[in-house]
């Protein structure tokens, strides 16, 4: 047990810090709120969970935000749900993220991995090729050829990690994986051990330390996929991550996290309120929550607020590199086509039925100025 996990690393940095934040595109969430994390730390007075890094109070503080001590909300939801995922995760249940693609259910499981554990990068990745070995461990086989199955051959992944340092352990998009990978899960949170049949003696059993857990994702696009069978849906319990109500909320999320995205790219102008104003209302309307009465044209590909940052994003890239400018709601529709096209063919007609007949009836320059760009909508 010991030669594992000083084989997987357990004292290791968080990756990012010693190569330079500043050329990741996207530090690890332990990296990017370092300080707050560790101020955090230092003056959390209340009682932890065994081998958390943070209390419960102080997580929370972490994900929601505490204007009094300058922790920047980072998480735009529910409290309650946040309390309700730290509470799960202090028990010997999982926590399962459910919700429409694009509602910040990775965000939330990295935030909350990084409070508790103080890294988020264990994190198994579901899809189709998923394996067994890409969630437990597998190989060196060249030491294995050489030596046989010994604890220097072993290359533990994230789950061996996870239990061996008593950290938690992400598993984003569960059910794009194949039913008998989602099961090998079983074991592991019911009986909390990890049975490695090619060692002998104590190394051949990984007993979870304190602070195993695991979150997580699946979103509500997928079910019916690969359904989860009703015994690992025992081992969790399930949080639903909804989309943001509040337009206000919203536009105020796009444009801070487009403001961030399009400085690591090197753009110097700031996105343009009004423009940003037009985008997250034409989301809203193209997902069906326009103005209650009037016709609408829904999509059916994903106009999540995430697509919403990534098309605002991509708006500001065009402006400032083709013309020196923070970009215009003319470069929304330019922009619009490859997020509407990727589900439907009919998306791009329903877009342009939308661009026609309803922007006409909103009232502003900005809503003008993407009337008028409709041409740009390539058929």
């Amino acid at each position: 047990m010991s030669t594992v996990t000083e084989h997987s690393g357990a004292q290791a940095e968080p990756p990012g810090r010693a190569a330079g934040e500043a050329e990741l595109q996207r530090p690890p969430a332990e990296v990017r709120y370092a300080d707050e994390l560790a101020a955090l730390r230092a003056e959390d007075g209340d009682p932890r969970p065994p081998g958390w890094q943070l209390s419960l109070r102080a997580a929370r503080r972490f994900i929601v935000g505490d204007a009094r001590t300058g922790i920047s909300r980072k998480f735009v939801g529910n409290p309650s749900l946040v309390e309700r995922a730290l509470v799960t995760l202090a028990t010997n249940r999982g926590l399962m993220l459910v919700g429409e693609p694009g509602t910040a259910k990775s965000l939330l499981s990295e935030l909350v991995a990084a409070a508790v554990s103080g890294t988020s990068v264990l994190t198994v990745q579901g899809g189709a090729a998923t394996t067994e070995d890409q969630i437990k461990y597998s190989w060196n086989y060249a030491l294995l050829v050489s030596e046989g199955p010994t604890p220097r051959s072993l290359v533990p992944a994230p789950m061996l990690r996870g239990m061996a340092e008593g950290r938690i352990v992400r598993f984003e998009e569960i059910t794009r994986c194949p039913l008998e990978v989602q099961d090998s899960l079983l074991s592991l949170l019911s009986e909390r051990v990890l049975a490695i049949p090619e060692l002998d003696g104590p190394d051949g059993m990984v007993f979870a330390r304190a602070g195993f857990n695991v979150i997580a994702t699946a979103n509500t696009r997928d079910r019916g996929v690969n359904e989860m069978s009703s015994a690992l849906k025992r081992r969790f319990n399930f949080e639903t991550v909804f989309p943001i109500p509040d337009f206000d909320t919203e536009l105020a999320l796009v444009e801070a996290e487009a403001s961030t995205l399009l400085r690591r790219s090197g753009v110097e102008a700031p996105p343009r309120q009004d423009v940003l104003e037009v985008l997250v209302a034409t989301f809203r309307e193209l997902r069906g929550e326009g103005v209650p009465g009037a016709p609408g044209e829904r999509l059916s590909a994903v106009m999540s607020t995430a697509e919403a940052v990534s098309v605002a994003h991509a708006v500001g890239l065009r402006g400032w590199f083709l013309r020196g400018e923070p970009g215009s709601a003319a470069d929304i529709v330019a922009c619009l086509a490859g997020t509407a096209a990727k589900d439907s063919p009919e998306d791009l007609a329903r877009l342009r039925r939308y661009l026609e007949q309803q922007v006409p009836r909103r009232r502003g320059p900005q809503w003008q100025a993407l009337h008028d760009a409709r041409h740009l909508l390539a058929d």
